[in-house]
């Protein structure tokens, strides 16, 4: 019998093997590689992208993985903050300034300064609410997080806009891969906090790609990790749990005394069979939004004038946002070296017009926008290029999520849960959770075998 199993190899779930190392315990992957929704792949001094991309910074478990793991990260050194849209790229600048640098009819210009305001007001709200208070667990701050503005939409909230001045915040708030009708207006809010730059931002990306960090972990646990193995169900028995599942087309099954159920909320709702009705039932009504994005290498050899840019926002565009991925080998060069890589991000209704078309169909339609953004010869410089999409991506708060959290926390007897659907910070609530997950399982192990070792020897007949 194992002492652990856990069931998914993305980053919660890897980050729950790593700090279950010391453990014997194995991962079960239903795909044939780790990472989940990240996926990047080397070319070279650059890489290609087309997942998570930045990360927390200091004090964050995100910060105490990467230094467990010897992965180095560094802050974004490029603008996050540039835009394209109507014909104007603006290359830097706060967002606040946004309606009056961008050509828009009249009524949008003031659409969009009434509910800037609004939102602004908010925001500062929200930082408070956000704000790590002295002696307060990380469980009672997120509640805290979900509670803020949770009664209604994130449209109802801004009310309607003008056209111009709905894409403005849509294309903000829709990273979140919920549209402004479907995600909460605390959510929304805290999209603008982050992307602001108050509160705990994600603004540091991993040197090498994101998936160096879900690779070195596996390599490190190495045939701990099982790849092909779909889980088909989890089942709870008075002394342990047993898990079968699929691999090589043979029906198998394996036996262990705690497990991390480290899947999409909906993935455990269906194979977490006989978890309690109320458990299951909040995992059922957890909402995601689909991702489709494009990844491309190019081979300029001059500097070109995004450089010094790694976010461009792109109202009105196939995708919400291109994200320069070679920008962290600039900010690390002396001298401006050939190549380059970027990514276009397609979430929530963006993402929904695209999931049915062909890989070709998306990088067409992706680099013909990107190309009319960028100028400068970018198309010609295209040598590679490659779509992912994920139908079930990033889980978004919706209006009500608030009172599902306390549920999702209690987890049950011997399963843990973890993934990024349990917070509000993409890339560090998985991480978190999978640390959280990982701490409930090696206590139970380490109080059950204490327990075992004291039980007195039966008496001699």
């Amino acid at each position: 019998m194992k002492d652990a199993i856990v069931i998914g190899a993305g980053l919660a779930g890897l980050s729950a093997a790593w700090r279950l190392r010391h453990w014997d315990a194995v991962v079960l992957e239903a795909d044939e590689r780790v990472g989940g929704r990240i996926r990047s792949e080397r070319r070279g001094r650059y890489w290609l992208n087309w997942g998570g991309h930045v990360f927390a910074g200091a004090d964050s478990s995100t910060d105490a993985l990467l230094n467990e793991v010897g992965v180095a990260a560094m802050a974004v050194p490029g603008s996050l903050q540039a835009l394209a849209m109507n014909g104007k790229f603006l290359r830097k600048g706060h967002i606040a300034t946004y309606p009056f640098r961008i050509p828009m009819p009249t009524a949008a210009r003031i659409g969009t300064l009434r509910a800037g305001l609004k939102v602004v007001a908010e925001v500062a709200r929200y930082t408070g609410v956000v704000r790590k208070r002295p002696g307060e667990s990380g469980a009672a701050r997120q509640q805290r997080i979900y509670d803020f503005a949770n009664d209604r939409s994130f449209q109802d909230f801004v009310g309607h806009l003008p056209e111009d001045a709905a894409a403005l915040f849509r294309t903000t708030v829709t990273r979140s891969a919920g549209d402004m009708d479907q995600i909460s207006a605390g959510a929304g809010i805290g999209y603008f906090s982050l992307v602001l730059g108050f509160g705990q931002g994600l603004s540091r990306g991993i040197v090498g790609g994101p998936s160096t960090l879900t690779e070195t972990i596996a390599a490190a646990l190495g045939d701990r990790v099982r790849l092909g193995a779909a889980v088909q169900e989890v089942v709870r028995k008075p002394g342990s749990v047993v898990v079968r599942y699929r691999q090589d087309g043979v029906d198998r099954e394996v036996e262990a005394r705690t497990v991390v159920l480290a899947t999409t909320a909906d993935v455990s709702h269906r194979i977490g069979v006989d978890l309690p009705d109320e458990l299951r039932d909040a995992l059922g009504r957890i909402e995601y939004g689909p991702h489709v994005s494009s990844a491309f290498l190019t081979d300029e050899t001059s500097a070109r004038p995004w450089d010094d840019i790694y976010a461009i926002a792109a109202p009105k565009r196939s995708f919400a946002i291109a994200l320069n991925q070679a920008n962290l080998v600039r900010g690390t060069e002396s001298a401006r070296q050939p190549g380059g890589s970027f990514m276009t991000f397609s979430p929530a209704s963006l993402g929904r017009a695209l999931l049915d078309k062909t890989d070709d169909e998306v990088v067409r339609t992706h680099l013909a926008d990107l190309d009319q953004i960028l100028g400068h010869g970018f198309a010609d410089s295209v040598v590679e290029a490659e779509a992912a999409r994920w139908a079930v991506a990033s889980p978004y708060s919706f209006p009500g999520r608030a009172k599902l959290q306390s549920t999702l926390t209690r987890g049950a007897d011997r399963v843990h849960l973890a993934g990024d659907y349990l917070g509000t910070l993409y890339t560090e609530s998985a991480i978190t959770s999978g640390f959280s997950a990982a701490q409930e399982a090696a206590s139970f192990l380490a109080t059950e075998r204490q327990t075992h070792r004291a039980a007195p020897a039966p008496a001699a007949v």
